[in-house]
Parts: C-alpha cells; sequence; structure tokens
C-alpha cells in the first residue's frame, strides 16, 4: 500500500451549508454583474467629481428608482433561472455537494466531535460578558471521494472515544447516500468504505448480462471474472428473480 494516498475531499464542519455556500458563491458575482450592467446608465449620469470634491450638498443626483427596482428583481429571476439550470445540468457535482453535506451533518448531528466552552464577546468591549459558546476543536478526519464509478469514504481511526461509531458507518452511508457497500478495508490508520456509486444507474436488464472473455457482465463497469474466481454466491429476496 503506498504511504501518503489520495484520500479526497475533506468534510468540514461548515460542510453542512454546502450546497447554499456554493450557490452563493456562483451566483451572487451573476446577480451583481447583472445588476450592474443593467443600471451602468445611471451609475455614469452621477456626479462622480463633485462627489470627490465633497461637494455632497450641492449634488444632484438624477436616479430611476422604478427602474432600479425593476432591476434588481429582473437580476434576481434571471439568478434564478440559472441555478435551475445548473442543478439539472450539473446534477453529479450537486449529488457529490449533497452527500459531502450529509456527511458533515452526520457527524455534527451524533456530535462525533471534541469542543470546549470560550466566552463570548460583549457589544461592550470593556465589560465582560457571561455567555459562553461552543467551539469545536477537533473535528474528526472524514474524506470524500468518487472515482472509477466507486464512492469512497475514508475515515481516521485514532482509538478516541468516537471510534466504534466511525468503524461501523457502512449502513448509515449505505441509507444516507443511496449506495451499496462493496468494500470495507484499513489502510494505515484509516478505514475506507468503498460503495457502488449512482447504483441505480448502472444496473442492466437480464439481456446484457453476457459472458465472454471469461467474464461476466454484472452491472456497467462490474464484472465476475469466473475463469480466475470460479465460486460465486447469489442472493436475493424472495420474488426478486428473473425467469425467461
Amino acid at each position: 500500500m503506498k504511504m501518503g494516498f489520495y484520500k479526497g475531499k475533506r468534510i468540514r464542519a461548515k460542510d453542512k451549508y454546502l450546497v447554499y455556500r456554493s450557490m452563493v458563491k456562483i451566483l451572487l458575482p451573476c446577480y451583481l454583474i447583472l445588476v450592474l450592467v443593467l443600471n451602468i446608465g445611471q451609475i455614469r449620469a452621477i456626479p462622480w467629481q463633485e462627489l470627490h470634491l465633497l461637494q455632497v450638498n450641492t449634488m444632484t443626483v438624477d436616479i430611476n428608482v422604478g427602474y432600479l427596482v425593476a432591476t434588481v428583481i429582473s437580476s434576481g429571476l434571471i439568478c434564478g433561472l440559472l441555478a435551475y439550470v445548473y442543478l439539472h445540468l450539473r446534477k453529479d457535482a450537486c449529488k457529490r455537494m449533497k452527500h459531502r453535506q450529509a456527511l458533515a451533518r452526520m457527524i455534527l448531528e451524533n456530535k462525533w466531535y471534541e469542543s470546549e466552552s470560550v466566552q463570548s464577546d460583549s457589544f461592550f468591549k470593556d465589560l465582560k460578558s457571561s455567555k459562553s459558546k461552543e467551539r469545536i476543536s477537533r473535528f474528526p478526519k472524514m474524506y470524500y471521494l468518487v472515482k472509477d464509478n466507486r464512492l469512497r469514504v475514508t475515515v481516521e481511526i485514532t482509538m478516541g472515544r468516537y471510534q466504534e461509531p466511525l468503524m461501523k458507518l457502512e449502513k448509515k452511508l449505505e441509507s444516507g447516500l443511496g449506495c451499496e457497500l462493496v468494500r470495507k478495508e484499513l489502510k494505515d490508520a484509516f478505514l475506507e468504505y468503498t460503495f457502488i456509486y449512482n447504483l441505480a444507474k448502472h444496473r442492466i436488464s437480464i439481456d446484457e448480462v453476457v459472458a465472454k472473455n471469461g467474464q461476466l457482465k454484472l452491472m456497467d463497469s462490474m464484472y465476475w471474472k469466473y475463469d480466475k474466481l470460479p465460486h460465486m454466491l447469489i442472493a436475493g429476496s424472495t420474488g426478486g428473480g428473473y425467469v425467461k
């Protein structure tokens, strides 16, 4: 096993709002540029020279408030449309963001982190505040990676008080991320969970299950190499079989 293997993107506490923060980061510049472009004529009409010379009292600024409000609203509607198009064209990227957000919320809601109480700042700096707030002092190292139709969640094992739940995440991750576990492997001080990514998308019909070159296709990107591994266990729920 190679030392320092790439584990993916680190899950952090701030990722509990990852989708919201990402959309704001993308759409806010677009929104501001739209408002600026639509109001460029009114901006040019402002006597900036008088403002520079501090002659504010003598300034006369003619601003069409109705037009300004209309551009603000229309820019918001355009950005909403852009968000809709982005979410549909980048479904996979949005799905990965939602996964990372769900992982961060899982850690926070289960309180699998260490925190400390710190004194909050008072409104008046000279007075000490009696209130305290929680600050996360240590957040578990968890990583998220999608590669070759496999989703990998890697967790650091530190022998701390949260080791047991972090070593038994397969059921939570399968149901929460909509994936199926295929491997659970310990690498150095990290436990790696490997799942089939986007399970429903990679399923195939019985007509596509073809044996060729010593292997049988079970799913997209998944084959049973029966020449090398002749034994196989097939299991399923009652009525889940197929008869042709």
